[in-house]
């Protein structure tokens, strides 16, 4: 079950427990965020496409941390004329951990996440040389 989002002009597929990175929200980590504008859902069965969006399903999410990533550099120069201009520019961010897709009846959540634990490496006989 997926389906596909807008949110700050751009769309992403999403599915339960996809982590994405988006512009800006408001909100502080750990807080849920809902996205309203669905324009395409699927459970594997049948697909719903909206025109352009999709009522009656919903995606939820919880925000996972804000950033701004790095700079980029907007560096203008006029030749022969001693004219430089070096501007710098670092966009914000905000990562999403989608919990949940629910349409009518029908809900996907994202399992809780399991944690590995360091397993001994197993010891391998050295290689007899021939």
């Amino acid at each position: 079950m997926f389906a596909v989002i807008k949110t700050g002009g751009k769309q992403y597929r999403v599915a339960a427990n996809d982590v994405i990175t988006v512009a800006t929200l408001e909100g502080e980590a750990g807080a849920a965020v809902t996205f309203g504008d669905v324009l395409l859902f699927t459970d594997g069965d049948a697909t719903q496409v909206g025109t352009p969006l999709l009522s009656g399903i919903g995606v939820t999410g919880e925000i996972v941390e804000h950033g701004r990533t790095r700079k980029v550099i907007a560096f203008k120069k006029r030749r022969r004329q001693n004219s430089r201009r070096r501007r710098g520019h670092r966009q914000d961010f905000t990562v999403v951990r989608i919990t949940e897709i629910s349409a009518g009846g029908k809900t996907s959540k994202a399992e809780p996440r399991k944690t590995r634990k360091a397993e001994p490496a197993a010891e391998s006989a050295p290689a007899a040389a021939e």
